[in-house]
């Protein structure tokens, strides 16, 4: 992805470093355009500035004005219909009304005070007051009324709730019995929604309809928040905290006024609160821009950032615009700087592993400071996704599609990102094909926003694989944010690749934190040093420090060291975490591997030998997953140790030279390949071509067939290859092997066969001769081609027994494959 420069040291001599330098000097200009801030309010005793107030309602329009186009203005509903991401929606909607409205009783509501759980709650509430965005945009889209009743059936219901605040925000239950109506990421959110259907509806609502979506509106969420900025009642937390909260709730606070509220006055009151208490949020990110929330809630709290600027800045035609705010500029480019490699960002904090920065987020970036980034602003941002309020302002005209596109493509993020006040480095390979490994390396201190006690910890991608990770978050529960929250082995440090020292887990809390004690940048490689004792309440321990060397020779590796010191006697160990597998290559070594990589793991002892503690994290991963952790531990107490593993990815496995599958001989186990548990394939070591290990299919089902894949399997353009290995077949007929030919997105290309979606295979197997035989067969992959895949299939009706080996893609045109 294209990117921002990155804080680096002096006297980097790298390659990159002229198209580096570019990109800063775009930045630096961007900077000194942007450093006139939106004029400053000043807070009186009595409440927000009235010369401000009285600024701002000066550039409003008479009437109020939500995100989108009223349903009036044909013309453009029209040409957002032929848009791809808007042709779902009215087969989407005509489905909702032939459906109840699904039922919310108060028990619903009850059961997180009783359980912790939130779970059916959420799922039911996410259908009741999703019907809001898809009724509202399809009526919209069609303009024939269909949709008006059932749309209408929904306010009413949304607006018989005791409350719209989320029980696990009402823990004292005090909006469900009506004792307070604050405002919580739901209720705020909901707000927005119904005043934005309200705007774009209009006077196709019956008056009964727009006057319930009103007084709602104002009764639930305008006026307790009226009554904060005056100081009538105490100020919900969320208005001085400087987590996602802060934007979310402003965006919808400030977004429902402007989209319904009539008096100018009131609604420059609602901008001027907003430029307020939203500095409060940008204090949330250290002066580097970091994210200590992680990429999930980046997406979730600036993008809302992002929708409360724009709001405003159509609102007030430009006059007031919250993103140019000094502030702003760190916080907008982290997105761009995350990125290890191959599209993997880490799942530090409650983040959950594979999210990215939003596409759209990151054109709205883009565009508005010009970055340049030609990925993210090529497809555009229109897009029927997010809430109804986000929809609309991503599908109409807004500032960041008014702004022309930067002259110059941004040159990369570069080989690193420093964070330098988070203490996050962020190292990716260099521009050559050879280095395949990127890191990330984490610093910090465990009292951050959604914190993990993580000080020291590390994620290690290769190729587009992160094989050692950071294993991200878990399902949110009463527990999760509460004081039990670190009982949690995905919260805790034990879910996490840093060192147990003397049985002791890491302590929560600012004071824990890791202090940088040495940094050296260079082409090759990338030293961070840190000490990390803070992070440990541990009476004895007098110095434990970890030093990541990560190295862009050849293949790349990373190293880790950690040495520790006691007083007197005690046990340490260090971890690995893999959403993987893992077996022994040696006394000294490990190889973790996941489908598509792997890495082998060197380790390397000084003060006593060691164990391998192998665990499974057993606690409810948001991702489904569940991690394993490869504890490293010391057979003896000591008093001075070091713990030194040097991790580097595997080659490709087995097979000729220019072989492109991986591991066709399966001698390392399931590596490069996804064998489901009812997919008729197993590992054998009872028959094998060459080595020990070989596939064994046993189709006996005339229902299913076996289903077995390979990993992807990376080229370049199209080509001619040729599949080759062995098979012996035992009984039957019917095994195939076919080759996929995947986009970018992975999507299938191939011809398909028939109209269920089925491809042609290559290559038919089968037959009893009990002995190997070769096999190969020829194929071109198409125009559009990113990725080959190998799946191995017997037939629906077919049943087969025999066994596979020594499987190869070969490359047979002379090309960068």
């Amino acid at each position: 992805a294209g990117g921002v420069p990155d804080r680096t040291d002096s006297g980097q001599g790298s390659n990159e470093m002229a198209g580096t330098a570019r990109a800063w000097a775009l930045l630096t200009v961007i900077m000194a355009l942007t450093a006139v801030a939106v004029p400053a309010i000043a807070a009186t005793d009595s409440g927000l500035s009235e010369e401000r107030i009285h600024q701002v309602a000066a550039a409003l329009s008479e009437r109020p004005a939500g995100f989108g186009r009223p349903i009036g203005d044909r013309a453009a509903w029209e040409e957002l219909a032929r848009h791809q991401s808007y042709r779902g929606l009215i087969a989407a909607a005509e489905r909702i009304v032939g459906q109840p409205i699904p039922e919310q009783p108060d028990e619903l509501y009850l059961e997180f005070s009783r359980t912790g759980s939130r779970t059916r709650w959420g799922r039911v509430s996410w259908r009741r007051r999703s019907r809001v965005k898809t009724l509202a945009l399809a009526e919209c889209l069609e303009n024939r009324g269909r949709f008006l009743p059932a749309f209408e059936e929904t306010v009413r219901a949304l607006c018989s709730e005791r409350t719209w605040v989320m029980p696990a925000h009402d823990r004292q239950l005090t909006n469900f019995h009506g004792q307070s109506t604050d405002i919580d990421l739901a209720s705020s959110a909901l707000a927005w929604n119904l005043a934005t259907a309200g705007y774009l509806l209009g006077e196709k609502l019956s008056p009964d309809t727009r006057r319930l979506i009103r007084a709602n509106v104002r009764r639930r969420v305008l006026d307790p928040y009226l009554d904060m900025t005056r100081g009538e009642r105490k100020a919900n937390w969320w208005m001085k905290t400087t987590s996602n909260w802060n934007a979310v709730c402003l965006a919808g606070v400030t977004g429902a006024a402007l989209a319904q509220v009539e008096s100018r006055g009131e609604r420059a009151l609602f901008i001027v609160a907003a430029e307020e208490y939203s500095k409060n949020f940008l204090k949330g990110f250290p002066p580097d821009g970091y994210c200590t929330e992680g990429v999930g809630y980046w997406n979730y709290g600036f993008g809302h950032y992002l929708l409360l600027a724009e709001a405003v800045h159509q609102a007030t035609g430009g006059a007031v615009d919250l993103l140019q705010r000094e502030a702003v500029l760190q916080p907008a480019t982290y997105g761009a700087r995350i990125e290890i490699a191959g599209g993997v960002c880490p799942a530090f904090a409650d983040c959950t592993v594979g999210t990215r920065p939003g596409r759209r987020v990151m054109y709205f970036v883009s565009r508005r400071y010009g970055l340049g980034m030609r990925e993210y602003e090529a497809e555009g941002a229109v897009s029927s996704g997010g809430s109804l309020a986000e929809a609309m302002m991503y599908s109409f005209p807004n500032s960041a599609s008014r702004t022309p596109p930067a002259r110059e493509a941004a040159p990369g993020p570069g080989l690193r990102t420093w964070f330098d006040h988070a203490g996050i480095l962020i190292g990716r390979p260099g521009r050559g094909p050879a280095c395949r490994l990127g890191v990330a390396l984490k610093g910090g201190h465990n009292d951050e926003h959604h914190n993990h006690n993580d000080v020291g910890s590390y994620v290690v991608v290769v190729g587009r694989q992160a094989v050692l990770l950071d294993p991200g978050a878990e399902v949110y529960t009463a527990r999760t944010f509460s004081a039990r929250r670190y009982d949690s082995n995905l919260l805790n440090s034990y879910g996490h690749p840093v060192p147990l020292v003397a049985g002791r887990l890491q302590k929560q809390g600012r004071d824990a934190a890791a202090r940088v004690v040495r940094t050296e940048f260079t082409d090759d490689a990338d030293t961070l040093v840190l000490d990390i004792s803070s992070a440990y309440d541990v009476p004895g321990l007098a110095e434990l420090q970890r030093t990541f060397v990560y190295s862009r020779k050849g293949a790349g590796s990373l190293t880790v060291t950690d040495e520790v010191r006691f007083d007197s006697p005690s046990r340490f160990g260090t971890a690995l975490i893999t959403f993987g597998r893992w077996k022994r290559h040696g006394p000294d070594s490990l190889m973790v591997y996941d489908t598509e990589e792997a890495v082998r793991v060197d380790i390397r002892v000084r003060g006593g030998e060691f164990d391998i503690h192998p665990d499974h994290i057993k606690e409810d991963m948001r991702s489904g997953t569940i991690p394993l952790r490869l504890g490293i531990d010391l057979k003896e107490p000591v008093t001075e140790a070091s713990i030194t593993t040097t991790i580097t990815p595997m080659p490709p496995a087995g097979g000729s030279d220019g072989a492109l599958l991986r591991n066709g001989g399966f001698e390392d186990a399931h590596w490069g390949w996804t064998i489901p548990r009812q997919g008729m394939g197993t590992l054998s070591t009872e028959r094998a071509a060459g080595g020990r290990t070989s596939l064994n299919i046993v189709d006996a089902d005339r229902q299913r067939g076996s289903n077995i894949s390979s990993a992807r399997i990376p080229i370049v353009g199209p080509g001619s290859f040729e599949l080759r290995g062995k098979v012996l077949p035992v009984s039957g007929d019917g095994l195939a092997i076919y080759v996929k030919f995947l986009d970018e997105d992975g999507g299938v290309l191939n011809e398909q066969v028939d109209p269920r979606g089925w491809i042609d295979w290559l290559i038919s197997l089968g037959g009893s001769t009990r002995r190997w035989e070769p096999f190969a067969a020829r194929f071109t992959a198409p125009e559009g081609t990113v990725f080959l895949q190998a799946w191995i299939h017997s037939y629906t009706a077919a049943e087969v027994e025999a066994y596979l080996d020594d499987l190869e893609i070969v490359p047979l045109d002379e090309g960068p494959q």
